[in-house]
This record gives C-alpha cells, sequence and structure tokens, in this order.
C-alpha cells in the first residue's frame, strides 16, 4: 500500500463492512457525511487509519482549519480521509466507516488505496452513501434510491441495477476499483430539496440510515435524527413561508 496511508493500528474484524461518505459534490444537504457520522458516533467508532491529504487535496479549494487548543496553541485541522473501526450492536460483525471530503487530485489513486485496505481487512461488501439535490418538497420522507453493479447482489438486497450515464463523482470511481477488485458493492442515494441545498438535512440522513439497516439487516436507533428531521422541517417551512 502507498505511504500516503498511515495505518495507526490494525483492527481485528468481524465480517466486516466498509460505509463510507464524501463531503462535496456526493453529499447534497450534507446529508451522507451527516448519516455516516451518526453512524460513528452511535457505534462508539475508533480511528484507526487514514489518507493523507497532501497529494490529493486541492488546500486552496478545501482550506485546512485552525484552532486553539485550551485557548493558547493554535493547531492546524486537515482535510483527511479517516477511517474508523466500530462493532455494529445485536449484529455478528463490525464496520469500518470511512468520513473524509472528495479529493481533488488522483482519484483513482485514492480509490484504489481504499479498495487496497478493503481487501487486506477482508472487507465483504462496501456501502457508500450519497445525496443529491432533487425537485423533491421537504415535508416528505426523502427517497432513497440503492444500486449495484453485481446482479446476485441485485436481486438479494433488492436493488437495482446502475444505469446512470453522466458525471460521476469519488463514489463512481470508489465502487468501480472496488469493482475491479471483486468487492462486492453498494451505492445509496438520497434525495435532498434543490431548494435548502445549503441547511444540513436530517431528514435525508435519517433515511440513508434506514434503508442501510434494510441492506445490512440490522437495527439504526435513528431517534435522534427523528428528533433533529422535525425541527428541520418546521425551521424550513418557516422560511419557504
Amino acid at each position: 500500500m502507498g505511504r500516503e496511508l498511515r495505518i495507526y493500528e490494525r483492527p481485528a474484524l468481524e465480517r466486516p463492512v466498509l460505509i463510507g461518505a464524501f463531503r462535496g459534490w456526493n453529499d447534497g444537504g450534507q446529508a451522507a457525511t451527516l448519516a455516516a457520522g451518526y453512524l460513528a458516533r452511535l457505534w462508539g467508532a475508533e480511528k484507526f487509519a487514514d489518507i493523507d491529504p497532501e497529494l490529493f487535496v486541492d488546500f486552496q479549494a478545501t482550506r485546512p482549519l485552525v484552532s486553539l487548543d485550551e485557548g493558547q496553541t493554535r493547531r492546524i485541522e486537515w482535510p483527511e480521509n479517516t477511517f474508523y473501526r466500530a462493532r455494529i450492536p445485536a449484529a455478528n460483525r463490525d464496520a469500518v466507516l470511512l468520513v473524509g471530503v472528495e479529493p481533488n487530485y488522483r482519484w483513482r489513486t485514492f480509490s484504489e488505496l481504499v479498495a487496497e485496505l478493503a481487501s487486506d481487512l477482508g472487507i465483504e461488501l462496501v456501502i457508500t452513501l450519497g445525496a443529491l439535490l432533487a425537485d423533491v418538497p421537504h415535508t416528505r420522507p426523502a427517497p432513497v434510491t440503492g444500486a449495484a453493479t453485481d446482479p446476485k447482489l441485485v436481486d438479494e438486497l433488492g436493488l437495482q441495477l446502475s444505469r446512470y450515464e453522466g458525471p460521476t463523482g469519488i463514489v463512481g470511481v470508489l465502487l468501480d476499483a472496488c469493482r475491479r477488485a471483486s468487492i462486492p458493492s453498494v451505492s445509496l442515494w438520497a434525495a435532498v430539496p434543490h431548494y435548502v441545498s445549503l441547511a444540513p438535512s436530517p431528514r435525508a440522513a435519517k433515511a440513508l440510515c434506514e434503508r442501510l439497516s434494510g441492506v445490512l439487516g440490522v437495527q439504526v436507533d435513528v431517534a435522534e435524527l427523528a428528533e433533529a428531521e422535525a425541527n428541520y422541517v418546521e425551521q424550513v417551512s418557516e422560511a419557504v413561508a
């Protein structure tokens, strides 16, 4: 593996799945990264690796952040892609969560790094989360579509074969890398109202978690997202009115 992939501790995993989400083009209303971050917190995920952003991120487009440590020392936080491991509650399997930012450069190298790590960890299924802007109202549940390139997986999980043609993001390139590495992969996409594209959408994040729950055959507690969803609908309705 390339030196850009920094592994701090190699975890022992049982029947692992990889769940990935990236800020940027694939993340309308920040729903995908909101869902992935929620799962990481809900499952008590722990960081075990990341990808050095130096070769992949344009820091003028995605700038690092400066923060104060204990109110005194200035610290720079770089826009990394981070891997976490977690035990899925009430399931005999583990999850690897990849949460980060869509790279600006070297997408093929980046995707091959992720696919190589997935193979090395024995990942049985890769699931990417995405969110797109669409003509959907904020007053109704967010629709979620699921697609895969493997016809067998499509039948098993009740998905559909991807027939999309057009521009793609890092999610599409990563799924292609997984296909070439013979790793089964699924892509879940939630629709977000185009007229509130800048506001974080807990409604779409909740819909992604619920669809993910069905794919994995496990229960995901979405009570916190449901509460945030109610506030989201109320605030957007007031703004629209």
